[in-house]
């Protein structure tokens, strides 16, 4: 099958996933995909295909070498994001796109500009896979997948190209943070393996955002306002005087490369209680506890000022940089790049101004930096997916293959 039909064929399936069910996979609906790729895996020649309870799929292309070969792994995640609908995803093939606007819906004026948008025009004279306006398109990361199921249907196909045992790893719920939770690092069994869930062409990351989470709970004393001097105690005025003193110019609005930011996610409360959920990001280790830090001196603080226990903060670690875990084997992003040079595409080694399930599987033994996937403008309507980039990404996992079994 085409690459092209495989991913039109996955966006089909709406896998959405949910931070409120408390369960795994977070979406009953991912299971679906899931089992049609087991079918499909198997369909291609794979062995040990395992869907595990919790909907992680996991498979094998056999070596086709005696020689020994290191085992390495390819992983993408089934969920789509939950800031955007995944229902009914209606795709469009915009062909030899010529720069200009590309209408999603006329009616609705809706509209994919490079005005708004200029990493379009990076593409022109490309075919480019776009959505009817009103749901995200899925490459992130269905075109991983495809990416992935389309190599090992190719190397099923030319056994003159050598390579080791190659395992593939698909799982729910990486848009919630937690797709690598219940990853069976153990039963995967590789020494190294990529997540093929970057952006643009060429992208290979190994460093990503420490990152923590903040819950700030305010406690105020209500008293009638015409009676309150010296007696209230405000919840929502303090929870604003803790926004205040946290820096203006560390937001993600005026942050970029490897500069850090503090995120308020939300605010809410009166006069008795109030609350703030603040994300916290830094790629340097140091500066990440520093900001922690910070927090804890404001809400020390505040106590100060207004009693004891008045604010609590809650600092909860949610992964840490891959770096530490990829430097001492620096092998697997020398592989990655010869990789993308020999199939014609410039490597971008680049940080993530984010998070992978490749950081917490790097910090669960399993070193995992991340290849782009080829998508753009990803949990939006606006996302789109050039068919080159697509095509190469699915050579390079190929020629990862090829020169891990010739290393």
């Amino acid at each position: 099958m085409d690459i092209v039909k495989r991913f039109l064929k996955y966006v089909s399936f709406d896998t959405q996933s949910a931070d409120d069910t408390g369960k795994t996979p977070s979406t009953d609906k991912q299971l679906a995909l899931a089992e049609y790729l087991k079918q499909e895996l198997a369909e291609i020649g794979l062995e040990e295909i395992e869907l595990d309870a919790n909907g992680y799929l996991y498979a094998t292309l056999p070596a086709n070498t005696s020689r020994e070969v290191p085992t390495i792994g390819f992983i993408a995640h089934m969920d789509t994001s939950p800031d955007c609908s995944g229902a009914g995803v209606s795709p469009r093939i915009v062909e030899n796109y010529d720069g200009g606007d590309i209408v999603l819906d006329a009616e609705a004026g809706i509209i994919t500009s490079p005005t708004r948008f200029p990493e379009l025009k990076d593409h022109i004279g490309e075919d480019i896979i776009v959505t009817n306006g009103h749901t995200l398109l899925g490459a992130d990361d269905k075109a991983g997948i495809a990416e992935i199921v389309q190599a090992m249907a190719f190397l099923k196909n030319h056994p003159e190209i050598e390579h080791g045992r190659i395992r593939v790893g698909f799982n729910p719920d990486e848009e919630i943070g937690l797709g690598a939770h219940k990853f069976d690092v153990e039963k995967f069994g590789c020494e190294w393996a990529y997540t093929m869930d970057g952006g643009e062409l060429g992208e290979l990351e190994f460093e990503n955002f420490n990152a923590a989470s903040a819950k700030v709970e305010v406690t105020g004393v209500s008293v009638h306002p015409g009676y309150a001097k010296g007696k209230m105690v405000n919840a929502a005025r303090v929870a604003a005087e803790f926004v205040a003193q946290v820096p203006a110019d560390e937001t993600p609005e005026t942050t970029q490369e490897y500069e850090g930011f503090y995120h308020l996610l939300a605010m809410e409360g009166g006069v008795e209680h109030a609350s703030l959920t603040y994300i916290i990001r830094d790629h340097d280790r140091a500066k990440f506890e520093a900001r922690k830090e910070r927090f804890t001196e404001i809400t020390a603080q505040l106590n100060k000022t207004y009693g004891e226990g008045t604010v609590r903060l809650t600092l909860s670690d949610q992964y840490y940089n891959m770096r530490e875990k990829i430097e001492p084997v620096m092998h697997v992003i020398d592989i990655a790049k010869q990789a993308m040079e020999e199939v014609g595409v410039q490597p971008r080694v680049r940080a993530i101004r984010g998070g992978t399930d490749g950081a917490q599987l790097s910090f669960m033994g399993l070193p995992c930096p991340n290849v782009f996937a080829g998508g753009l403008n990803f949990h939006g309507p606006h996302e789109f997916l050039p068919i080159p980039s697509l095509k190469k990404a699915s050579e390079v996992v190929v020629k990862i293959c090829e020169l891990t079994a010739k290393r």
